[in-house]
C-alpha cells in the first residue's frame, strides 16, 4: 500500500468508476497509456447500476428529433452485443396500442425509421402484431388487441462496468475502488492529485491528464476538488424501478405509454421476476442517497395495471432501486425530454482536464473513444502506441468462439452454455448456466483446478460458494456483500434474509486472516 509520501506517475488519472470512467480507462490503457482510475465507492455503485438495463437506440428520442443520437446508439447496439454476448442479448419489445395514444401510422413511421437509421445484422425488424393470437397478448387486458414489436438489447449494467475495469487492469491500468480524489491541482505540465482510501491512507498521483467522469458529481468535482468550475450545468434526473414476482411467462418485454406521454418498460428479470421502470423526476438532493418514494411506486404500479390483467400493488414490490442520471441541461421543459446525448469539455489551459457531461450506457464505448482521441492528441508520441481499438474487441469473457467479436457468439450463446455444462458435468447445470452468463469464457478461471463440488468450498448461501466469492474479491474488486449480491450479481433477489450480513461477516474474517 502506497503511503502519502510516495507519488504514483501516470499519463491519465480517471476520476469515477461508472461506465464512462471505466470505458475511458479501458480505451486509454489499450492504446498504451498508463492509467489510474479512482472511484470513491464500488464500481458501478450509483448511476451505472441503476439503469433500465437496456442497450437501445432510444425509440422515444425520435420524438425529440435526436436522430444523430439514435443513429449513434443503434450502431453501438450491435457492436456491444458482439463484444459481450454473455452479459447482453437481443430482446423483443411489444408495444400495445389503443385509441388514446399516437395514431398507428405515426408509430409505424417511427419504427420504420428506427429499423433503418443504422445497419442491422443481429436484430430482426419491427412488425405489427395481433395480440389476440400472440403469447405477449395473454397477460394483457382484453381491450389491447393490436400492437407493434421491435428489437433492442438487454445488458447487465453493473457487470458491463466491471468488465471494462478488468480489461483496463489487464492492459496495465491501476484500479482504486473506495478511493476518493480529494484534490487535484495543475503543477507545470502535470496534474498532482491526492487520493484518500476508505481506511484514511493517502495516495499521491502525478498525471499528464485528468479525466472527470464523476457522473452526478461532475460539477461538484470541478468546483471543489479541481477548483475549475465549468459553464456547463447538469440536470439531475431521478429514475426509479420496481421489481415484482413474475407477471408473465414469455420472453418478450413491453413498452407501455402513459397518457401523459411518458413510457415505462416491463421486462423479464432474473427468471423469477419482472422489472418495471423508469420514472423521470428532477432531483435536487444528495445523489449518494437517492431512493424511490411512495409516489413513484404508485405511479409504476398504476401504469402496469393499466395494461395487465393481473394488478400489482406496492405490497407486491420485492425490491426497488433508484439512480440519478446526470444529463446535459438543455432547457427542456420535462425531465423525460432532456437529451441523453453527451458532451465532452476539454480544458487545455495547462495540463489537460477532460470533463464528461451526460451520456447513456449504450453510447459509452463511443464516448470513451472520442474522449481518448481528444486526450491522445495532447500526449507525447511515445505514450500513445495504438489507435482506436475497442470497436473490434471483445470484453473479458466475450470471446466465446475466438478472439474477434462475432455474430455467432450472440446467436449461438445457448450452444456455449451447453458446451460448458458438458465440460463441468459435476456442477449443477443451472449453476453452470449462471456462471456462463456472468463470466463467459472466464468461467474457466473461476473453476480452475476444481473437479468436484467439494472443491468449491462452503456454500455460503444457496448457489453461492466460497470459490466464487474468492474470485470476485481477488479478480473483481468486491469488498462487501453488497458488491457481490447486488452489483457483481443479483443473487440478493434469490437468497434468504440475513445472507448479506452473514456474507459480510465471512468476507471481513477472510480479510482479517489475510
Amino acid at each position: 500500500m502506497e503511503n502519502s509520501q510516495h507519488i504514483l506517475e501516470c499519463d491519465l488519472l480517471v476520476v469515477g468508476g461508472g461506465i464512462n470512467g471505466a470505458g475511458i480507462a479501458r480505451d486509454a490503457a489499450g492504446r498504451g497509456l498508463s492509467v489510474i482510475l479512482c472511484e470513491k465507492d464500488d464500481l458501478a455503485a450509483h448511476t451505472s447500476s441503476a439503469s433500465t438495463k437496456l442497450i437501445h437506440g432510444g425509440l422515444r428520442y425520435l420524438e425529440h428529433y435526436e436522430f444523430n443520437l439514435v443513429r449513434k446508439a443503434l450502431i453501438e447496439r450491435e457492436v456491444l452485443l458482439r463484444a459481450a454476448p454473455h452479459i447482453m442479448w437481443p430482446l423483443r419489445f411489444v408495444m400495445p396500442h389503443d385509441k388514446g395514444q399516437r395514431p398507428g401510422w405515426m408509430i409505424r413511421a417511427g419504427l420504420f425509421l428506427y429499423d433503418r437509421l443504422a445497419r442491422r445484422e443481429l436484430l430482426p425488424g419491427s412488425q405489427g402484431v395481433d395480440l389476440r393470437n400472440h403469447p405477449a397478448g395473454t397477460p394483457l387486458k382484453p381491450e389491447f388487441t393490436r400492437g407493434f414489436i421491435y428489437s433492442d438489447g438487454w445488458v447487465d449494467d453493473a457487470r458491463l462496468v466491471v468488465l471494462n475495469a478488468i480489461d483496463a487492469a489487464e492492459k496495465g491500468a491501476r484500479i482504486f475502488t473506495r478511493t476518493a480524489c480529494e484534490s487535484a491541482a495543475r503543477e507545470g505540465r502535470h496534474w498532482v492529485a491526492r487520493l484518500r482510501r476508505a481506511d484514511g491512507t493517502a495516495v499521491n498521483v502525478r498525471a499528464r491528464s485528468l479525466v472527470n467522469a464523476a457522473g452526478p458529481w461532475t460539477a461538484h468535482f470541478l468546483q471543489n476538488a479541481a477548483q475549475r468550475p465549468s459553464a456547463k450545468s447538469l440536470r439531475l434526473i431521478k429514475g426509479s424501478h420496481i421489481v415484482v414476482r413474475r407477471l408473465f411467462d414469455h420472453p418478450y418485454a413491453y413498452i407501455f405509454q402513459h397518457p401523459d406521454g411518458r413510457i415505462v418498460f416491463t421486462i423479464p428479470y432474473e427468471q423469477e421476476f419482472t422489472l418495471v421502470g423508469t420514472t423521470d423526476i428532477d432531483y435536487q438532493g444528495d445523489a449518494g442517497k437517492v431512493a424511490i418514494d411512495q409516489q413513484e411506486i404508485g405511479y409504476l404500479c398504476e401504469l402496469a395495471n393499466r395494461y395487465f390483467r393481473k394488478a400489482i400493488t406496492p405490497g407486491d414490490v420485492v425490491w426497488s432501486y433508484s439512480g440519478v442520471r446526470p444529463l446535459v441541461e438543455d432547457e427542456a421543459a420535462s425531465a423525460s425530454a432532456v437529451t441523453r446525448d453527451y458532451r465532452l469539455e476539454l480544458d487545455g489551459d495547462g495540463a489537460p482536464l477532460l470533463s464528461v457531461f451526460g451520456g447513456k450506457i449504450t453510447t459509452f464505448r463511443k464516448l470513451a473513444e472520442e474522449a481518448v482521441d481528444m486526450l491522445a492528441a495532447n500526449m507525447p508520441a511515445p505514450s500513445v502506441r495504438n489507435g482506436a481499438w475497442t470497436e473490434h474487441a471483445c470484453l473479458p469473457g466475450g470471446d466465446l468462439f475466438g478472439p474477434e467479436p462475432s455474430n455467432r457468439a450472440v446467436s449461438e450463446f445457448d450452444s456455449f452454455v451447453q458446451d460448458m455444462q458438458r465440460k463441468y458435468p459435476w456442477l449443477p447445470p443451472s449453476l453452470v448456466a449462471r456462471y456462463a452468463r456472468a463470466y463467459g469464457t472466464r468461467i474457466d478461471a473461476l473453476l480452475s483446478g476444481r473437479t468436484r463440488m467439494a472443491d468449491m468450498g462452503e456454500e455460503i448461501a444457496p448457489g453461492l460458494f466460497v470459490a466464487e466469492v474468492n474470485y470476485l474479491m481477488h479478480r473483481e474488486w468486491a469488498t462487501t456483500a453488497g458488491d457481490i449480491l447486488w452489483r457483481r450479481s443479483k443473487l440478493g433477489l434469490h437468497v434468504p434474509p440475513g445472507t448479506e450480513a452473514r456474507l459480510d461477516e465471512w468476507m471481513q474474517a477472510r480479510r482479517a486472516a489475510a
